[in-house]
């Protein structure tokens, strides 16, 4: 959620509410502050873009407190006509159970809503009827509201408001709640965004990926074994097939032997550069051994991964090593750079950095774009510092189960 999508919200309700009470007790104003003055907490935290459970968490305490309840549920209904737990708050000293899913069988709250979309009340449940109606009479709850949370034009779930031992919940109760709804539901949407557009980033990266790997295959096994082939034939014919005192052809066709290895070495690089069939073929420490070798700066290793990871994590990794240790080797004028990688609490932690002069920016330059993009599309976390004259570093925390956005 932006700040101007929660602004909107906010302006939105503020401006519904204050025609109720302009002229009216003090009491009223005090509340409409105090109401005011939650909403804009709520938009806050959404608009700095946390995690949804906390905006959830977040609106529930707000409702909880701002009607004087006993407690709040966020409940989200799920296709199978139950609803499942997702956020709760509940008063000081008061404990109410909190099942993580219930049935919306019966007549209660969260099924009224679910039927009718609409906002709902029930001040008593004795005649109620449902799981859920006897488990809010075995707690002593004496009154509950409703409010429906639409997200995108459809009913995503319920917020509900319960109270225990002090009356009935205010009467005005449900047109409070949908101030706190609005802005649930704009949280909601944005996670999804989020989710449909990080799905979307790693669809991208595994597809290229995927291209990557066919066209290493289609050189390797085409383009590189024709040269190969080529090569040894060429040099056959300037050792065989020549007569004796052509000096200045075999000389020319050696050259051009020499030229066309010379070619293949070139080749084979660009396709280690595609997709490297060592990573491939070993795994990911074999190739990170690799890459160290082949640099110009020496490299210090401490590459602890003994098992074979996910595809997409050796992927990333190998990349991301490749590039910083060419940033290193172009860029920073250093004397050794290091590489550390290892798997902890279910995550591979690696980190390269160097000695150089620093002066790294990571928007600079389209290479560490791309890590970032690649890195994050894992569900990973990537840190890129390089103050000038305190050397480079790359820090990146990779789930060995890659989210498929999150």
């Amino acid at each position: 959620m932006t700040a101007d999508d929660a602004s909107r919200v906010l302006t939105h309700h503020h401006a519904g509410e204050t025609g109720c009470v302009l002229g009216g007790a003090p009491a009223a104003v005090d509340r409409l502050r105090s109401e005011q003055a939650g909403l804009r907490r709520v938009a806050t935290l959404a608009a700095g873009r946390p995690v949804a459970s906390a905006v959830f968490t977040a609106v529930t305490e707000e409702v909880r407190r701002l009607l004087g309840a006993a407690g709040a549920r966020m409940l989200r209904y799920e296709p199978d006509g139950s609803a499942t737990l997702v956020a709760c708050s509940d008063a000081p000293g008061t404990r109410l159970p909190r099942v993580p899913r219930w049935t919306l069988e019966g007549d209660n709250v969260p099924s009224r809503v679910w039927r009718g979309g609409r906002p709902a009340r029930m001040d008593g449940f004795t005649h109620a009827s449902g799981r859920l109606a006897a488990f809010l009479r075995d707690n002593g709850v004496l009154s509950a509201v409703g409010a429906p949370i639409m997200v995108k034009g459809r009913l995503w779930g319920v917020m509900v408001a319960v109270s225990i031992a002090d009356g009935p919940l205010p009467p005005d109760a449900e047109l409070r709640l949908s101030g706190f709804t609005e802005l649930a539901a704009a949280a909601i949407a944005c996670a999804n965004t989020n989710a449909e557009l990080a799905a979307s980033r790693t669809r991208i990266v595994a597809a290229s990926d995927q291209a990557r790997r066919r066209i290493e295959r289609d050189l390797h096994d085409g383009i590189q074994q024709r040269l190969i082939s080529i090569g040894l034939r060429l040099r056959r014919t300037v050792r065989e097939d020549l007569p004796a005192g052509s000096h200045r052809a075999r000389s020319r066709l050696s050259e051009v032997a020499g030229e066309l290895e010379e070619a293949m070495t070139d080749l084979q690089e660009t396709v280690r550069g595609i997709h490297p069939p060592i990573l491939t073929q070993g795994g990911l420490e074999p190739a990170i051994r690799t890459l160290a070798c082949r640099s110009p700066v020496p490299v210090e290793l401490d590459v602890r991964v003994p098992e074979r990871l996910p595809e997409i994590t050796e992927v990333t990794a190998y990349y991301v090593v490749a590039e910083a240790l060419a940033n290193t080797a172009k860029h920073a004028n250093a004397t050794v750079a290091w590489v550390r990688a290892e798997i902890r609490a279910g995550h591979l932690r690696l980190s390269v950095r160097d000695d150089g002069i620093g002066g790294l920016d990571p928007r600079a330059g389209s290479g560490l774009i791309g890590l970032v993009d690649r890195v994050e599309s894992t569900g990973g976390t990537i840190a890129i510092s390089g103050p000038a004259g305190g050397g480079a570093s790359l820090r990146v925390d990779l789930p060995l189960i890659p989210e498929q956005g999150r």
